[in-house]
């Protein structure tokens, strides 16, 4: 037990936790969960804390890790930096991040990750970690970097925000079977997207419409950067992990099952689960992300993957704009969309609906993040584990995102006017209230992740 007098006892909370729905109490022990129990809590415990919270059968969630944030910090922090979207993620019950490393200048040495480390710990609310970026000529850094400090490497496939595509089939080949860490990928096929934006170029200009955009980073550009990235792992026997799979025809490479037994695990993200190439009607270059929304065929079959466990991971790759940066058509305006504040309310949301289990949105979006980075002590309620939590209200009364709610420096979010059904309520970052019913708190508890590559 720690030795000061900040306890709390959160009980009657319908705590989710490995699987199940409990219906207990946590306390937390200063920066740890110190008990967990299931029914009422002990008079003891109840005397013990300093402070004590009734759940009122609100769902109780291990804060959710979201392995892929752009939080554009350095060099492009007008459109969002560390302290902005790290409230951000507070606020939406995510209480730790990875962020990548296309930034000006791009996060591709050690030092970067250091520099990127030490803003961090001035500013964020939510705990932090770093990916290093791969290029065509950086291998030395890559192997000679300390990766229980660093989550991984950072491949692009294919080009996106931030001009760091590696496309040298030598540097390819041995950052699969040198480097000695995960190895993250933006599957992309760059030579199908040059050619598609040509086609497209040559006959609109600069104006090619935003429907257009999943017909220019197609489906055959997905399916064919990710069967070369999986090859390239099986071949030389390296950790990849398939960042935002946004096709139907991506899944035949991914199976399903724990991933503890896992060599090649794959993410998607909620805005190839909400929306589809019907939407790019009504909300234009807003839903406009690498690689694109797809079919709505694309969304039922990776909301089965989800469910089935073919897809391992739920993060955002949240990546905000501005607005007047997000005008123009396919070939125009940026990609990329603000997502961490609400995806953890989305994902709750859709489980109410029966789209999946609140279990696996814990699982996809809590304990599977924290086992595929080897986060130390944090993704589950358990005893010795850092008090990360969340506590949400499933059963609010329906409302709408506006504007006044988002706390992401762009100041919108393609979510804006959709019907969410949960809210957070409180987050914990270590131990410490950092968000309460709409109200920010100081963010001092905020801590570097430490990983643990299981290779």
């Amino acid at each position: 037990m720690a030795t000061d007098n900040n306890r709390t006892l959160i009980y009657n909370a319908r705590i989710v936790n490995e699987g199940t729905v409990t219906s207990g109490y946590v306390l937390i022990d200063g920066e740890i969960i110190g008990e967990v129990g299931a029914g009422a809590a002990p008079q003891a415990l109840e005397e013990l804390a300093s402070e004590k919270i009734d759940a009122a059968e609100r769902l109780l969630l291990p804060g959710a890790i979201d392995g892929h944030v752009h939080f554009r910090d350095p060099g492009l922090t007008h459109k969002a930096d560390m302290a902005t979207e790290s409230r951000a993620a507070v606020a939406g019950g995510v209480t730790s991040f990875i962020d990548m490393p296309n930034t000006v200048p791009a996060t591709t040495s050690i030092a970067a990750v250091e520099d990127k480390m030490a803003r961090a710990a001035q500013v964020s609310c939510a705990n932090y970690g770093f990916f290093i970026g791969a290029t065509n000529t950086n291998l030395d850094e890559l192997l000679a970097a300390d990766y229980s400090k660093i989550a991984g490497v950072k491949l692009f496939l294919g080009s996106s925000t931030g001009n760091m595509l590696v496309d040298s089939e030598s540097a390819i080949s041995r950052i699969f079977s040198e480097v000695p860490a995960l190895i993250a990928v933006h599957a992309e096929d760059e030579n199908i997207i040059s050619a598609n934006r040509k086609t497209f170029g040559e006959e609109y200009g600069d104006d090619a419409p935003i429907n257009f955009h999943p017909a220019i980073r197609s489906r055959k550009a997905c399916l064919e950067a990710t069967r070369r990235a999986v090859e390239g792992a099986r071949k030389y026997g390296a950790r990849l992990h398939v960042l935002h799979v946004s096709t139907a025809d991506e899944l035949q490479f991914f199976s399903a099952g724990p991933v503890e037994c896992k060599r090649i695990t794959a993410e998607t993200c909620p805005q190839y689960l909400l929306f589809c190439d019907e939407h790019y009607q009504t909300f234009g270059a807003r839903i406009k992300c690498n690689p694109a929304i797809k079919r709505a065929s694309d969304r039922e079959a990776l909301r089965k993957a989800v469910a089935d466990g073919v897809i391992d991971v739920i993060s955002t790759d949240h990546a905000p704009h501005l607005e007047q940066e997000k005008q123009g058509g396919a070939l125009k305006a940026v990609s990329g969309m603000p997502m961490v504040q609400f995806s953890l309310p989305v994902m709750v949301t859709l489980a109410s609906e029966g789209t999946f289990t609140i279990e696996q949105v814990v699982e996809k979006m809590c304990h599977n993040p924290a086992k595929i980075f080897g986060i130390e002590r944090r993704g589950f309620i358990r005893p010795g584990y850092y008090a990360d939590l969340v506590l949400v209200d499933d059963s609010c009364e329906p409302y709408s995102v506006d504007s006044g709610m988002i706390l992401s420096k762009c100041g919108w979010s393609p979510l804006e006017g959709a019907p969410l059904r949960a809210k957070t309520d409180i987050t914990w970052v270590n131990g410490r209230q950092v968000w309460r019913y709409g109200v920010l708190f100081s963010s001092a508890s905020a801590k570097a992740l430490v990983f643990k590559q299981n290779q």
